[in-house]
C-alpha cells in the first residue's frame, strides 16, 4: 500500500512546529537540499550573497496564550519571569533577541509561533 500525498499531508498537519522544523531539517540534510531552494534558484547567486547572517527576533503579538509565550521568551532571553513579562505585555514590536545568526532565529521563532505569538525578523 503506497503512501498517498494526502496522508503525507494529513501526518504534517498533527505535527507540531517544532516537529516540522525537525523533519525539514531532516529532508534537507538526507537529500543535500535547501528547503528555500526555489527561492534561491529565481533570486539568483546575488540575492544569497546579501542575505543578512544575523536578524533580531521581533515579537509583533503575544497572541492569546500570554503565560506560554512570557515562558518561551523568559527561556529564550534568560531574563527573569517578571522582565520577560513586561517585555511581553509591553509596546510592541519588541525585540526579542538581537544579533542572532540565522538557525538559532528559526528555532526561537518556531517556539515562539508554537505558543501562539507573532514573530518577524529584522
Amino acid at each position: 500500500m503506497a503512501i498517498t500525498k494526502e496522508d503525507i499531508i494529513k501526518a504534517l498537519e498533527e505535527m507540531k512546529l517544532t516537529e516540522l522544523n525537525e523533519l525539514v531539517k531532516a529532508i534537507e540534510e538526507h537529500f543535500d537540499v535547501v528547503a528555500s531552494a526555489g527561492v534561491a534558484v529565481a533570486a539568483g547567486p546575488a540575492a544569497a550573497d546579501s542575505a543578512p547572517s544575523e536578524v533580531s527576533i521581533m515579537l509583533t503579538n503575544a497572541g492569546g496564550q500570554k503565560v506560554a509565550v512570557i515562558k518561551v521568551v523568559k527561556e529564550v532571553t534568560g531574563l527573569g519571569l517578571m522582565d520577560a513579562k513586561k517585555l511581553v505585555d509591553g509596546t510592541l514590536p519588541v525585540a526579542i533577541k538581537e544579533n542572532v545568526k540565522i538557525e538559532e532565529a528559526d528555532a526561537i521563532k518556531a517556539q515562539l509561533i508554537e505558543a501562539g505569538a507573532s514573530v518577524e525578523y529584522k
